[in-house]
């Protein structure tokens, strides 16, 4: 079994950057596909960045690619968003996920989540 927990979220103003994290127990998870979503109020889980085990390859949403980078430490267990140049659509609540398997765009994809971290951008 695998546990996720997020950290990093909090309220920055529009044009700022934030970091989240995700660190995994239970096992390693460095065999593992690893992803974020977000999911605004009303809205669907939606995908952000998601990057293949070994750290190399990584895929984004287009509303975030240039601004937003996926990145992991495999040696802690933990991957990282990095979130630049943020703007106040980009609120949400931010979870990580992780998948035996290869990247994957689909939230219901992905075996394991975190709890989740909010993201709020102010104008």
């Amino acid at each position: 079994q695998v546990q996720l927990v997020e950290s990093g979220g909090g309220l920055v103003q529009a044009g700022g950057s934030l970091r989240l994290s995700c660190a995994a127990s239970g096992r390693t998870v460095s065999d593992y596909t690893m992803a974020w979503f977000r999911q605004a109020p009303g809205q669907e889980r939606e995908f952000v960045a998601t990057i293949g085990s070994s750290g190399i390859v990584a895929n984004y949403a287009g509303s975030v690619k240039d601004r937003f980078t996926i990145s992991r430490d495999n040696a802690k267990n933990t991957g990282y968003l990095q979130m630049n140049s943020l703007k106040p659509e980009d609120s949400a609540v931010y979870y990580c996920a992780v998948r035996v398997g290869h990247m994957h765009v689909s939230a219901t994809a992905y075996d394991y989540w975190g709890q989740g971290t909010q993201v709020t951008v102010s104008s």
